[in-house]
């Protein structure tokens, strides 16, 4: 991006320069002649940069456009990975509650009828 910022400053000032070359080359001549000389170049010297400027535009875009698909890309990635694991960790925990009930299936009604009257009267107060 800085690249870009610099090629249009100095695009600009060579530009200027340029100009200011053509005015004082014109001094020579009659006041019409160079008024009209002056505006030639500098209508050559203004199109000459906006085609430059569209050119270090172009490349800025392509370059950012080139960042966005790889931030995205590795936000998907990241996103799967993140989804993966959770899915596996959600697997292991229900594995292990199921065996923990099948091994203990007392202890685990119990348990489960106690959070029940423990949720219906926290649900009653609110």
């Amino acid at each position: 991006m800085d690249d870009v910022k610099n090629n249009v400053k100095s695009g600009i000032d060579n530009a200027a320069s340029a100009a200011k070359k053509g005015v004082d080359r014109a001094a020579g001549m009659n006041v019409r002649d160079t008024g009209q000389a002056v505006m030639d170049k500098a209508s050559d010297y203004a199109h000459q940069a906006r085609e430059k400027i569209g050119e270090w535009a172009g490349e800025a875009r392509e370059a950012v456009g080139g960042f966005a698909e790889r931030a995205e890309e590795r936000a998907e990635r990241w996103a799967g990975d993140a989804y993966h694991m959770a899915s596996e960790n959600a697997s292991y925990f229900s594995r292990e509650v199921m065996t923990l009930v099948r091994n203990h299936p007392l202890p685990a009604l119990a348990i489960g009828f106690g959070l029940g009257v423990l949720l219906g009267r926290v649900a009653r107060s609110v």
